[in-house]
């Protein structure tokens, strides 16, 4: 009942602390012997796309609001329960709000973990789950996107001092708007991903192998199944004169339906900080993932498998780890602990003139199917803003894409912009 009753004050103590989230847990792990914890985000943002779809859409400016509820039971120290439901909400959409803006109350989280506080030996996670694993270049939950994504999910685990070798088997929750999000047996992940910290002087080493099946019910649109093996891995560490590097790779092999595949990506970046009054973040990167030479004769793109794209091709996330190379650059000016500005710069072309280039989803938007509409897709320039102050943040951005050859000759030729501004709070 005590648990019961704090909860309901929660209304109450915002009249008495800023971060009224921080003061009620605070008194369930005075009450709870630090048993029990709430979870709570809402947020709102206000956005608008001209050029929609490079043009061929009718531009977009509509509100996206998102609230989750949740808590953390531990009735015995070998188990943590946790439960998250959360609401996602498109209004004045304009028309049918798509599964990635809307999604009524339902279950975001909801698993159970076996010796969550060991520093040694097993541990394990069952249930729906919002996992992601390295930078969330192949598994990750796009939290930019309204809706997010969340996975039924099995992993096991054995920790050591400086190594964590984990088996997963994850299935995305199919999104229905109006309806419980079932499991998505016909699409799924499994496979073992491994941490290992200073196997390489004061830096981090992980290693993947992954197998993704995807059938009919599943989504795979084609004959017969997709069967996908992803081996690869990631190297982050220091670097002379306070640089930092970061690394990943990653090859498959497999078919996607009758066809034999053979894929390649790579991510490499170098980052340096510079010290001053204002600190500055400076990072230049590149990227790369293959694309099919002879689409219908030969399976040649890369398969991003469940990757969070948001921000890796631009920060009005119109393309995906698929077909696609290019430069990047990020630059973050620090003015105090709780103000960030950020200025990014991509510029982007496809690998195969003959492939499409795809969504962030990893879907097909446009292609030229005999390769002459050009490589180039355009340029990106964008500017955005992160205010912290206590559980609230505040943040506002733009970005401008700039048409290249490609998307001059097989679009309307309009250049897509994005704007927004967002509120959050959270605890």
């Amino acid at each position: 009942m005590k648990i019961i009753a704090l909860a309901l004050a929660a209304a109450a103590l915002q009249a008495q602390a800023w971060d009224p989230g921080a003061t009620l847990n605070k008194r369930l792990a005075e009450e709870t012997g630090k048993r029990f914890k709430l979870r709570f985000e809402f947020r709102n943002r206000l956005e608008a796309r001209t050029g929609n779809n490079f043009g061929r859409d009718v531009n977009l400016q509509n509100p996206l609001t998102r609230l989750r509820i949740g808590a953390e039971w531990k009735p015995v120290t070998w188990l943590k329960l946790s439960a998250t439901g959360q609401d996602a909400r498109a209004p004045f959409y304009g028309r049918v709000a798509p599964t990635s803006a809307r999604d009524t109350m339902d279950v975001q989280e909801s698993y159970l973990e076996f010796l969550p506080d060991a520093k040694r030996g097993f541990g394990a996670m069952l249930g729906r789950q919002m996992a992601s694993f390295g930078e969330a270049r192949l598994i990750g939950v796009p939290q930019w996107v309204n809706t997010a994504r969340t996975y039924d999910a099995v992993r096991i685990y054995y920790r050591l001092p400086r190594a964590r070798l984990e088996f997963l088997m994850l299935s995305l929750a199919k999104v229905r708007p109006d309806d419980y999000n079932r499991p998505g047996l016909g699409d799924r992940l499994w496979g073992m991903y491994n941490t290992f910290n200073n196997f390489i002087p004061k830096g981090l080493v992980e290693t993947y192998v992954l197998r993704r099946d995807q059938n009919r019910p599943g989504g795979f649109t084609g004959v017969g199944t997709i069967g996908i093996n992803t081996f690869g891995g990631r190297a982050v560490g220091p670097l002379p004169a306070g640089f930092k590097y970061n690394l990943e790779g990653a090859v498959q092999t497999g078919h996607v339906g009758p066809l034999a595949h053979r894929g390649l990506a790579w991510y490499s970046a170098v980052s340096r900080t510079i010290s001053a009054k204002y600190p500055l973040d400076l990072s230049l990167e590149y990227k790369y993932a293959s694309g099919s030479k002879e689409p219908g004769l030969r399976s040649g793109t890369f398969d991003q498998l469940y990757a969070a794209n948001h921000d890796k091709f631009g920060h009005a996330d119109l393309f995906g780890w698929r077909n696609i190379h290019g430069f990047r650059s990020v630059d973050t000016l620090r003015i105090g602990k709780n103000l960030s500005l950020n200025f990014m710069y991509d510029n982007l072309w496809l690998v195969s003139a003959r492939d499409s280039i795809y969504s962030l989803q990893g879907r097909p938007i446009l292609r030229s199917v005999n390769g002459t509409a050009g490589r180039h897709v355009g340029h990106e320039a964008d500017l955005f803003a992160v205010r912290r102050w206590g559980a609230m943040q505040f943040g506002a951005g733009f970005a401008h894409l700039f048409k290249g050859e490609f998307l001059k000759n097989t679009t309307p030729g309009v250049n897509t912009r994005y704007m927004y501004i967002f509120q959050s709070y959270s605890f």
